[in-house]
């Protein structure tokens, strides 16, 4: 190319960004240098439109590099099976460990992902209550009265969703916990899943079915779903937290096929430790979502009502003996629905 050309070139590219400029048209935003992907579950997406901008600007200023964040969201096992499957995420934030070993069986995540970073690598923790209209009419209280006649429960469906295998499990544990035996827990989750009148594949489905639908006296959910529900429509709604309930962790994995392959791994680990910093911790218990970080906990402390919380070891012997047990084809869930 002859100079006489180039410099022809930067006339007419000055001129027409001058014009721009001055018409209010748009000009086309300079790529990042690196984009990551993060596949999460349906609930967390107001959580990160706030987390991903403030990382963004906090690896810009500490390294320099522009890296913007991608999300996919959806229920939490269908997420799972579209990585393992082949969809290039960097990240999986998933609300249940036993979605991320599925990524392990089918070698994208490392074996050893709970023990890369603090708290089985969680940086967050919801628990499962209870939405339902204005005044309570059908006066929900606790687990048992989902089991109610009358009463229509909305729960996402808990082979697809990791709200509705979290809320099942929470049922069943509930029984337990205050000294029940199996028989008597596997008819408690019998009479609640015959009154839920639609079974959505995801939490976010569920909420719409129950606010926007209007279908269903309650709503069983995570609590940070549920105040960003009491956000959006207002007074309409009620928040009762049963007597005992599970403690719901948000697992976070780095995906290590994807991360080797594209040459990821020092923006996606730089990622999830931007989670556990106090800046990305305070974000997270802004949006109802309990932080591990006391100092962001007692600064938000008014999101979160003390509830007994039990655990899936405590319980159910870990995710995987849980999984086999209650959620795989042909197990208790299945048993219980097909009745």
């Amino acid at each position: 190319m002859t100079t006489k050309n180039t410099a022809r070139r930067v006339v007419i590219s000055s001129f027409l960004a001058a014009s721009a400029v001055l018409l209010g048209l748009p000009m086309q935003a300079q790529a990042a240098d690196t984009v990551l992907l993060n596949a999460a579950y349906d609930v967390t997406r107001e959580l990160f439109k706030e987390i991903n901008p403030a990382f963004s600007a906090q690896w810009k200023k500490t390294t320099g590099e522009s890296v913007d964040v991608n999300q996919s969201h959806g229920g939490s096992s269908k997420q799972a099976r579209s990585v393992a499957d082949g969809m290039e995420a960097a990240i999986v934030t998933m609300n249940q460990a036993n979605d991320i070993d599925i990524l392990v069986e089918r070698g994208v995540v490392s074996a050893d992902w709970a023990k890369k970073f603090p708290n089985n690598s969680s940086p967050f923790y919801s628990t499962m209550v209870f939405l339902t209209r204005k005044g309570n009419p059908k006066q929900v209280k606790d687990w048992a009265d989902l089991a109610k006649p009358g009463v229509k429960v909305i729960i996402p469906h808990p082979k697809t969703s990791g709200n509705g295998r979290y809320t099942y499990l929470a049922v069943w544990g509930s029984v337990i916990k205050k000294g029940g035996n199996e028989a008597q827990a596997r008819d408690l989750v019998g009479k609640i899943f015959k009154n839920v009148p639609v079974l959505d594949a995801g939490g976010r489905g569920a909420t719409t079915t129950f606010t926007q639908r209007e279908i269903g006296d309650v709503l069983v959910t995570f609590e940070n779903e549920v105040n960003l529900v009491r956000e959006e429509f207002g007074d309409k709604f009620d928040v009762v937290y049963p007597s005992i309930s599970i403690l719901a962790e948000s697992p976070v994995a780095v995906v290590d096929k994807v991360v080797d392959k594209r040459n990821l791994r020092k923006q996606a680990t730089g990622y999830v430790n931007f989670l556990y910093s106090e800046e990305g911790q305070e974000i997270i218990a802004k949006h109802s979502l309990r932080p591990r970080s006391e100092k962001a906990f007692k600064k938000y402390n008014a999101n979160f009502r003390q509830v007994a919380l039990f655990t899936i070891d405590d319980v159910f012997g870990g995710w995987k003996a849980a999984q086999a047990k209650h959620f795989a084809d042909g197990g208790e869930f299945d048993k219980i629905y097909n009745k």
